[in-house]
């Protein structure tokens, strides 16, 4: 009795199983298959690109196109160090292409693999960054909790004070100590974070976008334009509205003081966009949703840039810094991940939402 199998696998869903980029060329240096990792890296769909030739179809390789010539009449590999791929609009990415030649079934051409230096970096700087936002919020949380318990005790005192106290005038100081143990209360919490688990559903995110949109709106400064900028395809997600709607508001509302912060006048567009092959933390998923926060403020300065998302840490002077960690945390909570890019003229927070985790 035989032990193998009766079917073999089809190449192309043997490529669509790999995380590296992957184009196949004939002789003629025509594309005759790519997988889902190609898509994804380079922002194209195999329809636009198959049977056609590689450096017409993929601007990218132009530079390579004499190399790869000579590298399939001679039957030569080679590899092709942090070689930069724009993307249109998206930024760019920084690969490792490597080229093999093959000869199966009477075919030659070349194999050519992309491995993406920018997603092992950020995979490390992202596990790195995690584990110390952990840490500094477990001690965060430790603090809160020993801040809490006396709050409460302040709180009541200050109100059996004000019982005792005949002096109208008096009672005006007992109210002081009320108001701002309620003030620190609200920070205590905000600081706990939530502690419910999420009532997760199926749910459109334009509809979260919007929420947001019209809440931030009336609150909206003169000079300040609020824009959207949607893709209607996007499939439902699996989450809890009210947190994606906190994350939202905290980044555009963070934006929009920012641009107030600077004095100026300015835009923040709200956009979405489905992303392949996303990589969160130590998870590939195929399919996930990217929610762009973009304004045209002064930038985050680059000495806090990799800080952005730990508490406590802000450039405004009335800040709280907490309203970036909560969203982040919010995120982390829907398996997702924040991004931020930021020069001077444009701030990007981009959230990842992955399509596959609902259970």
């Amino acid at each position: 009795m035989s032990l193998l199998p009766r079917t073999r696998p089809k190449p192309e869903a043997v490529l669509d199983g790999l995380t590296t980029a992957v184009v196949v060329l004939d002789e003629r240096l025509h594309v005759v298959a790519l997988n889902t990792a190609t898509e994804g890296l380079l922002g194209i769909s195999r329809s636009m690109v198959l049977g056609k030739a590689l450096c017409e179809s993929i601007p990218h390789f132009v530079p390579l196109k004499a190399r790869l010539t000579d590298a399939n009449a001679r039957a030569l590999s080679f590899i092709e160090r942090e070689l930069s791929l724009k993307r249109g609009s998206e930024p760019a990415v920084t690969v490792d292409c490597t080229v093999t030649p093959f000869g199966l079934a009477r075919q030659a051409g070349l194999l050519v693999e992309m491995q993406a230096l920018d997603r092992h970096l950020r995979i490390s700087r992202e596990e790195w960054q995690i584990a110390h936002q952990e840490a500094s919020r477990e001690l965060v949380r430790g603090l809160a909790h020993e801040i809490k318990n006396p709050l409460g005790g302040i709180r009541g005192a200050a109100q059996l004070l004000e019982v005792e106290l005949p002096s109208p005038d008096h009672r005006e100081y007992t109210q002081v100590i009320i108001r701002e143990a309620d003030r620190l209360q609200n920070l205590v919490n905000r600081l706990l974070g939530p502690n419910q688990l999420p009532q997760n559903s199926w749910l459109n995110i334009h509809e979260v976008v919007e929420h947001v949109r019209q809440l931030v709106g009336a609150e909206l400064p003169p000079g300040i334009e609020l824009l959207r900028d949607y893709d209607p395809s996007i499939p439902d997600l699996y989450g809890e509205r009210e947190q994606l709607v906190q994350v939202l508001l905290n980044i555009v509302r963070n934006g929009m003081q920012a641009l107030q912060a600077a004095d100026q006048g300015g835009v923040i567009t709200l956009r979405t966009r489905t992303q392949r092959q996303v990589t969160i933390g130590a998870t590939r998923h195929r399919l996930a949703i990217r929610i762009d926060v973009e304004d045209d403020g002064p930038g985050v300065p680059a000495e806090m840039i990799d800080r952005i998302f730990y508490p406590m840490v802000t450039t405004r002077p009335e800040g709280s810094g907490l309203g970036l960690p909560i969203a982040h945390y919010l995120v982390r909570r829907h398996e997702g991940m924040i991004e931020c890019r930021s020069q001077p003229g444009e701030t990007i927070f981009s959230i990842y939402l992955p399509l596959d985790t609902a259970s």
